[in-house]
C-alpha cells in the first residue's frame, strides 16, 4: 500500500509536523506501507505562486502509485495535495494539528483574538484571513478523512462544518528526546544556576514568549542568579531581543536558536521548570517529550493541553498570558522541592499512555480502512 506523505515542515524543522513526517516514514513500512514525503521546504525558496506550482508539481510526480495522499496541513501543502488527489483520483486524506488561519492571522495579518473566540467569528475578519478560513474549511471537507490530535480540535474542525463523523482524534505520540545523562551532569555542562527556566517553540506571537519574559522579570527578583534559556528560531527574535534589552536582562536570558533533538532533551532535562505559554496547541508533542524527561511544566489551559496535563497533579495549569498565575507557579516549584518529584513522577507516568506502536497503530488501521 502506497502513502504520499505532504508535509509542511520536515527536518531539519523543528515542530510536531516535522516529528509526525518523520515518524511515518519510519514506522509505517512495519505496517504493510511505502511512504513517499514531500517536503515543502524542498520548494519554499521560490516566490509565492510559484513555489506552490512546483510543489504542486513534485506531489504530482511522486504520487503516481499511491493509493493515498495525506496532507499534514490544509493550507500551504493540503490545497496541492487536494489537486494532485483529485486529478489523479486517489483518496485524499488531511490531518489538521492546528487552524492555519488564526496563526497567520496573529502572526501577520493583525489577528489579538484568543483561538476560541476566533473559530466563533473566523469569516468576520479581513479578507486575508477570511480567504484562509474558507480554504481550509473547505480542503478539509474534501477529505475522506479528517484526523486531528485531540478533542479540542475535533470540536474546532466541526465549526469548519465537517461532519463528525469524518473526522477522527488519534493523539500524537511520545517520540522521547535522546537523553541519557544525569540530570547533575547536565546542569554543570551546561552551566545552569538555580533556578534556570526553559521555553521552547517556533518564536511567534501565539507562543507567549513576552509574557514568558515578563514572568522572569518577577523570578529575577527573588532570584539575582535566575537564568530563562529560549530555544528557537522565528519571526519575532528580533522583538524579544529587544524587550530582553529594555527589561536590563540580557545577562540573564539565553537565546540559543534551533537545536537538535539531543541538544534540545539535555537543556529540558537539565532545567528546573519547563513554561510553555501558548495561547493555542492541537497537542503539543514538546510537553509530551518534556513529561516523559522529568521536568516540571507550567502552561497555559488552552487547546489540547488539558487533555495532558491536569492541573496541580502532573503539571499546571493557567491562563494564557496571566503573568501573574504563571509566576506563582513557577515560584510554587521552585519552592516546593517535593511538589517537582511528585509532578515529574505523575507527568512521565501519564506519557507513557502516548506510546509511539500504539498511535501508528490506530493510524495504520485507519489508513488501511480507508485504501478498501
Amino acid at each position: 500500500m502506497h502513502i504520499t506523505v505532504a508535509t509542511g515542515l520536515y527536518p531539519p524543522d523543528i515542530g510536531g509536523p516535522a516529528t509526525y513526517a518523520v515518524m511515518l516514514e519510519q514506522e509505517l513500512p512495519a505496517h504493510g506501507f511505502s511512504i513517499t514525503t514531500v517536503p515543502f521546504t524542498t520548494v519554499r525558496r521560490y516566490p509565492k505562486i510559484i513555489r506552490h506550482l512546483r510543489y504542486t508539481w513534485k506531489l504530482w510526480c511522486a504520487s503516481k502509485n499511491a493509493d493515498i495522499i495525506y496532507a499534514l496541513d490544509p493550507v500551504s501543502v493540503g490545497v496541492s495535495a487536494w489537486v494532485v488527489a483529485k486529478v489523479r483520483q486517489k483518496k485524499f486524506v488531511l490531518r489538521v494539528p492546528g487552524d492555519y488561519a488564526w496563526e497567520q492571522g496573529q502572526l501577520r495579518f493583525g489577528i489579538t483574538d484568543q483561538f476560541h473566540d476566533f473559530i466563533e467569528k473566523r469569516y468576520q475578519y479581513n479578507w486575508r484571513v477570511r480567504a484562509l478560513s474558507r480554504i481550509e474549511s473547505f480542503i478539509a471537507a474534501q477529505a475522506v478523512q479528517v484526523i486531528v490530535p485531540s478533542r479540542y480540535m475535533a470540536t474546532a474542525i466541526e465549526k469548519w462544518g465537517v461532519a463528525a463523523e469524518k473526522i477522527k482524534v488519534i493523539y500524537s505520540a511520545l517520540e522521547p528526546l535522546p537523553v541519557s545523562e544525569k540530570r547533575e551532569t547536565l546542569r554543570a555542562q551546561q552551566s545552569f544556576p538555580f533556578p534556570t527556566l526553559v521555553s521552547a517553540g517556533r518564536l511567534v506571537p501565539n507562543k507567549g514568549f513576552l509574557g514568558v519574559i515578563d514572568v522572569f522579570v518577577a523570578i529575577k527578583a527573588q532570584y539575582k542568579d535566575a537564568l530563562l534559556v529560549i530555544v528557537g528560531d522565528g519571526p519575532q527574535q528580533s522583538v524579544l531581543e529587544k524587550y530582553v534589552e529594555e527589561k536590563g536582562l540580557v545577562d540573564g536570558v539565553r537565546f540559543v536558536g534551533r537545536y537538535s533533538k539531543e541538544a534540545m532533551g539535555a537543556v529540558v532535562r537539565a532545567a528546573d521548570v519547563f513554561v510553555l505559554n501558548t495561547a493555542h496547541e492541537g497537542l503539543s508533542h514538546q510537553l509530551l517529550e518534556v513529561m516523559d524527561l522529568g521536568t516540571p511544566i507550567v502552561t497555559t489551559a488552552v487547546g489540547g493541553n488539558p487533555e495532558l496535563i491536569t492541573d496541580g497533579i502532573n503539571g499546571y495549569l493557567v491562563p494564557y498570558n496571566d503573568t501573574a498565575a504563571l509566576t506563582a507557579a513557577v515560584t510554587h516549584i521552585l519552592h516546593h522541592s517535593e511538589s517537582r518529584e511528585r509532578l515529574v513522577q505523575m507527568a512521565r507516568s501519564r506519557s507513557k499512555e502516548f506510546s509511539k506502536e500504539a498511535v501508528v497503530a490506530e493510524i495504520a488501521t485507519l489508513l488501511k480502512s480507508i485504501a478498501v
